[in-house]
């Protein structure tokens, strides 16, 4: 006799979620019910062998049941979020690993397993249905039989028998009497299953037992002679419905073959690490000792080597005229075509072209070498030429390009005079929005959510002084590796995308935020902004006699001579020499000397002091005075910093060569580098600054009606935190009050403790604690989000901002304490940092677009956290100083308005 086994994945999708412990992935998704759901099935494949199986789902929206009556489950909550999450990730591995699924719409899980089992009894084969729920007892017969593998019980004619005390053809009878309070199915008040079974027994069925209601006495006959009206309608929704249409006959679910490279994925992604070693099939010793990390670098190393046989793919090295044509009419007729480039240096300014490659399909790439010099180099099309072929389609906006971190090739086709295009995707901003906590370059991604080991770039050009420039790589290795780079990520596309999809806001942030950006970003790098070279050369000298200056004093308070460079020379004056009492100790177990040491000590000593104002000043020196005129551009003049998008896990932007955002202002010296960049001749530097941004994101958060109407009134934000933490009049605040309230605001953001405040303000912790709960009695609504907040990212593993971003917490659910505290604060802080860096963003395009739309010679040429700067020519001030705030502050609708500081001068600083 044949087998069908069915499992009722509804079923145990909630059960599995409500009974495993809060399982994490690795980067906080959560996956108990994943866990649950998926061991179930791999007991049941290995306890139950069968021919035929499935496994099935409820769909989405009404079923007939809601027709036949309104109140159907309206008891039920909503989905818990944790288990919503889970649905698509559990089908997608129930899928890989060899199982069919099923979802049919208007029927429930129960009617698609009733109907398919009743196929089995007809075709004379043998059902075995893995439930948990009582209602499918109906469906037992001599053929079919339920079992559960959470309670190891299984349930034939006999058994069901013995558990209900009636024949399985008596069970839908039986739950009409009794009713189903988890599906809101009333049944006759009273009768609970002894009365049920009673009743049954003597009448045979219900309809019998109704015929004969008038012979039941005393309360509970009174209650089933009211419901007689009810009760057949009761038995409806009762029945499983066992003639439901079905797109495939119960024989024709032979189990597919298991994707091994989607499990693989799904078990790294999920965590899944035993599972991931016997896909492996290399399981570690018992006696193998590792750190987490350790254990998930091996894991990869692992998933690395046993990677799935590489499908079949075809890369094409493109040498002669007639490929190349060949090539553009695919690329013309293509969608979406993915694109890479291949250059002589990674400066975005002066990389010169070496090669493209273009892929339109997975698994079917080509490469266009342009410019390899190597001993035997075979042939290649002139880059002019061929670039002047490719160029119409290059800048054309409606051929659609994809690539990853396109804003890079970007650059590279600006060096060559072609303004590339059509950028429609980028898979390096899909894994941000998706991951912002992971690693997005395309060698981890492959490996991450294709199972692909990919070729690594230092595998083509080597490594240290052996490493070559790609122009001298081989054609045939270098077609293998820049091919490949466009076949993954247009693969990488098709797995990611329909992630971000499903997820209406993330694909919001990916589309209104992210693209955009990118391309404004590239418009800034491209920008650059102009430096007084002279200027910074003249501020190098005056730090370098300050640093000489602050030696001496070092030695005078040394009693010696000695390296203030040295770490280790610096322990031994401060705690050898000085006797300086030991803050903190290095892993090693020697004294620290790092900053926070040195601010402590510096309280109530002079050379820790010292100390501090040497490090400051030697960085601004190697940093900027030196450096910056170092990195000049020698074609534009200008310096050209380097934007990256998806480093921080907020959403803010990174600088770097040079980083522009990490200038210190706090101190006359950081002020004066500012000095240094300049607007041109007839021109201004213009400044827009968001005000208190993050706090006035708090108060649209938390809708606390105090901060509320603080802001609504233009009032100054920390004088009334101050005024009514204090219970003073505004009027009466004093300044030492207002430094307090704004040292609580900011920190409080930030999850400031009352340990944390008590340092900052220098006072005892319990007057901290005291200010910390009068600004909460004062504002309980922020109280209220940081206590709403903190549940929610235990629950998700996530917070969001205003706009839909996903910032992960990793450690919310940690069991290292330092490490969840910390994750704690941050998911207060998140959504406020967060949704400040949307809206930089936000405002970034529509500035940029305006300046386009009205055809300005004005440049953006900065972003620095909450600040854009601007070089304006003096003709366009006026309209720039007019619009520059509408356009920031109306980007999104808060429940605060939002304000922008706004000045110009001939100079950063000076615009400030």
């Amino acid at each position: 006799m044949k087998t069908l086994l069915l499992v009722d994945g509804s079923s145990y999708l909630y059960r599995a979620f409500h009974a495993m412990p809060d399982l994490r992935s690795p980067h906080g998704e959560p996956t108990g019910a994943i866990y649950g759901v998926l061991n179930m099935l791999r007991r049941l494949r290995a306890d139950y062998p069968a021919d035929y199986s499935a496994c099935v789902f409820d769909a989405k929206g009404k079923t007939f049941r809601d027709d036949l009556y309104a109140d159907y489950k309206a008891h039920r909550l909503a989905m818990p979020e944790a288990l919503a999450a889970q649905i698509a990730p559990l089908h997608q591995l129930i899928a890989a690993s060899g199982w069919n699924i099923l979802t049919i719409d208007g029927v429930e899980a129960d009617d698609v397993i009733g109907t398919l089992a009743q196929q089995a009894t007809v075709g004379g084969a043998r059902c075995i249905i893995s439930t948990g729920d009582k209602d499918l007892t109906q469906l037992v017969n001599s053929q079919v039989q339920l079992v559960n593998t959470m309670s190891n019980e299984t349930l034939d004619e006999a058994g069901v028998l013995a558990k209900f005390g009636l024949a399985p053809e008596h069970i839908i009878d039986y739950l009409t009497l009794t009713g189903d309070t988890v599906d809101n199915v009333p049944g006759v008040p009273k009768v609970g299953p002894k009365t049920a079974v009673k009743w049954l027994s003597q009448y045979g069925t219900l309809d019998n037992l109704m015929a004969h209601a008038h012979e039941i006495s005393g309360a509970v006959g009174n209650n089933l002679r009211n419901a007689l009206n009810w009760l057949p309608r009761g038995r409806m929704l009762i029945t499983v419905k066992c003639d439901v249409e079905l797109p495939v006959h119960f024989d024709e679910l032979v189990a597919p073959p298991q994707d091994s490279v989607q499990l693989r994925s799904l078990f790294e992604r999920c965590g899944f690490k035993s599972w991931l070693r016997e896909l492996s099939h290399a399981a570690p010793s018992p006696s193998a000792k590792q750190t987490g990390e350790e254990d998930g670098m091996r894991q990869a190393s692992m998933f690395a080597e046993e990677a799935r046989v590489p499908a079949p793919v075809h890369y094409e090295t493109i040498l002669t005229e007639k490929q190349l044509d060949t090539w553009l009419e695919k690329i013309l007729r293509a969608e979406l075509v993915s694109i890479n480039t291949k250059t002589t240096a990674l400066d975005m300014m002066t990389a010169q072209l070496v090669g493209i490659s273009f892929a339109i399909q997975p698994h079917h790439a080509a490469y266009l070498p342009l410019a390899h010099h190597y001993p035997g180099a075979p042939d290649q099309l002139s880059r002019e030429h061929a670039l002047l072929k490719l160029k119409p389609w290059l800048e054309s906006a409606q051929h659609k390009k994809l690539g990853h971190d396109l804003k890079y090739d970007q650059h590279i086709f600006a060096n060559h005079a072609i303004q590339l295009a059509g950028i429609a995707e980028d898979t390096l901003l899909q894994s941000y929005v998706l991951e912002s906590h992971k690693s997005h370059d395309l060698d981890c991604l492959a490996l991450r959510h294709l199972g692909v080991k990919t070729i690594s770039y230092a595998e083509v050009v080597g490594k240290g002084a052996k490493q070559i420039c790609f122009d001298q790589v081989d054609l045939a290795i270098a077609t293998n590796y820049a091919a490949e780079n466009a076949d993954i990520t247009l693969q990488l596309h098709q797995a990611l995308i329909p992630q971000i999809t499903m997820q209406g806001r993330l694909d919001e942030v990916y589309r209104n935020i992210e693209l955009p950006a990118r391309q404004v970003l590239y418009i800034m790098e491209r920008n650059g902004v102009l430096i007084d070279s002279v200027k910074l050369g003249g501020q190098s000298r005056e730090l370098g006699e300050k640093l000489i200056n602050i030696e001496t004093q070092a030695y005078a308070a040394a009693g010696q001579p000695f390296n203030l460079n040295s770490p280790k020379q610096i322990q031994e004056i401060l705690f050898d020499k000085l006797g300086l009492p030991v803050k903190k100790k290095t892993p090693s177990g020697t004294p620290s000397t790092d900053e926070e040491v040195l601010q402590e000590l510096a309280l109530d000593y002079p050379l820790p002091k010292l100390l501090l104002e040497y490090r400051g000043m030697a960085k601004l020196k190697s940093t900027y005075t030196d450096k910056l005129p170092q990195m000049v551009n020698r074609e534009t003049g200008r310096v050209h910093t380097s934007y990256s998008q998806a480093v921080a896990v907020t959403g803010r932007l990174a600088s770097s060569d040079p980083n522009l955002q990490n200038i210190p202002v706090r101190t006359m010296e950081g002020r004066r580098i500012r000095e240094a960049f300049i607007a041109p001749p007839d021109s201004r530097i213009v400044s827009a600054d968001y005000s208190q941004i993050e706090l006035r994101i708090m108060a649209h958060l938390s809708g606390d009606q105090g901060l509320l109407r603080a802001f609504a009134n233009a009032e100054d934000i920390h004088l009334a935190t101050a005024a009514e933490v204090f219970s003073t009049p505004l009027d009466a605040v004093s300044n030492e009050q207002r430094r307090y309230a704004k040292v609580i605001n900011f920190g409080l953001i930030y999850g400031m403790s009352a340990f944390g405040l008590a340092s900052q303000l220098n006072i005892e912790r319990s007057a901290a604690q005291q200010y910390i709960d009068l600004y909460f009695m004062r504002y309980p609504g922020v109280a209220d989000y940081m206590q709403r907040t903190r549940q929610q990212a235990k629950q998700q593993g996530y917070v969001e901002t205003v706009f839909g971003r996903r910032l992960w917490l990793p450690e919310i659910n940690g069991g290292n304490g330092m490490r969840r505290q910390a994750a704690e604060r941050a998911a207060i802080n998140a959504p406020m940092q967060g949704t400040a860096a949307d809206l930089i963003k936000l405002a970034m395009a529509a500035v940029q677009n305006w300046i386009e739309r009205e055809q300005l010679h004005t440049r953006l040429i900065m972003q620095v956290h909450d600040e854009l700067v601007l070089e304006v020519p003096e003709n366009e001030l006026a309209l720039v100083k007019e619009n520059l705030p509408g356009l920031m502050c109306y980007v999104a609708e808060l429940k605060v308005p939002l304000e922008i500081g706004l000045g110009e001068g001939e100079n950063w600083e000076a615009a400030h």
